[in-house]
């Protein structure tokens, strides 16, 4: 049991461009950086994990963070915020969508003292490193969060995988985690809502056969090792003289991001940038399957990737209050998939 009768865990609820976001505060943790932190809330923290994720309180595309303190400096500043981010499976290595509302959260709540108005520079640790985010202010709000990321870059192309829809063709990209990248524009499925149940049945039979590859082993620490997920993207007509996908990120085990998602679409610009199709500072646009958008960026160049940036606006939606009730049956919950 993760609560006792007087027990409450205080959670603010956010989405960013439709992803649900769970915030909470669950005291301090071991280790010295946010990535330290995660691997030892992976070994106290799973109970509290599932009780915050699973049905009758979450759901099976549910997200969150547990918020933490930032790495400790090594000679530099100190960050301002940190979080250990978690879903139905597990705890991720990264989370764009997670950023951007952790940075709106730490200011709604008062925690970071900011401007009313112009950009409030906001410094986020992440367990695949330091985030540098910028808020956009207007009146004492944040109308959007712009971070950059880690360094992005290209590991595999031209991956041909059998699917139930015939052989398709796999590009792997880290952006914070490892994505698989499947253009669907020539498929018998689209980006669209009505087609999510086809588009998690294709996203893991992507995900099973390229779990292994080589592709996916990170050449620095392995704990940011693994395919995280498959983002199934599709070309949009647009007028706006910019780049402009929509996309389906499946992650996890078939679990949906409303969102574009933050860090699949770093991957996606390191795949576009490696491809000659995006220039340093070109706007790509990436539109997610309830329709919000990423505005994104190659910031910069380097010699083995990119440097990429994203924004996007969060917007908090509850503040809810959790009790557990010693008789409760369901006690930590339940998922349906």
């Amino acid at each position: 049991m993760v609560l006792g009768p007087d027990e409450v865990i205080v959670a603010d609820d956010y989405h960013t461009a439709g992803e649900p976001f769970r915030i909470v505060d669950l005291g301090p943790m071991e280790g010295t950086t946010v990535l330290d932190r995660r691997s030892w809330a992976m070994a106290n923290l799973d109970d509290y994990r599932r009780f915050l994720i699973h049905e009758p309180r979450g759901h099976a595309d549910m997200y969150g963070g547990m918020v933490v303190p930032p790495n400790e400096p090594a000679g530099g500043a100190a960050g301002d915020l940190g979080v250990v981010f978690f879903h139905k499976d597990g705890f991720s290595t990264a989370c764009g969508h997670g950023t951007i509302a952790m940075a709106t959260w730490g200011i709604d709540t008062g925690r970071l003292q900011v401007p009313t108005d112009g950009e409030a520079p906001v410094v986020v640790d992440v367990p695949s490193g330091r985030l540098h985010t910028v808020a956009r202010m207007e009146a004492g709000r944040v109308a959007s969060v712009r971070f950059t990321n880690v360094e992005s870059f290209v590991t595999a192309r031209d991956l041909t995988v059998q699917t139930n829809l015939g052989p398709v063709t796999a590009h792997v990209s880290f952006g914070g985690a490892f994505y698989a990248s499947v253009s669907i524009d020539k498929l018998s499925v689209s980006c669209c809502p009505s087609d999510v149940d086809q588009l998690i049945v294709l996203g893991r039979e992507i995900k099973a056969e390229l779990a292994d590859h080589p592709s996916v082993v990170h050449p620095t620490d392995n704990r940011l090792s693994g395919l995280y997920g498959t983002i199934l993207h599709e070309t949009v007509m647009s007028n706006c003289g910019s780049l402009h996908q929509r996309n389906v990120t499946i992650f996890a085990d078939g679990q949906v991001d409303r969102s574009p998602c933050g860090s699949g679409t770093c991957a996606r610009l390191a795949l576009l940038h490696d491809a000659g199709d995006l220039d340093v500072g070109a706007t790509f646009l990436n539109e997610g399957v309830a329709g919000g958008v990423f505005d994104a960026r190659v910031e910069a160049a380097t010699s083995t990737g990119i440097i990429p940036s994203v924004e996007g606006s969060a917007h908090r939606h509850a503040t809810t209050t959790f009790h557990l009730d010693p008789h409760d049956p369901m006690n930590l919950g339940f998922l349906f998939r």
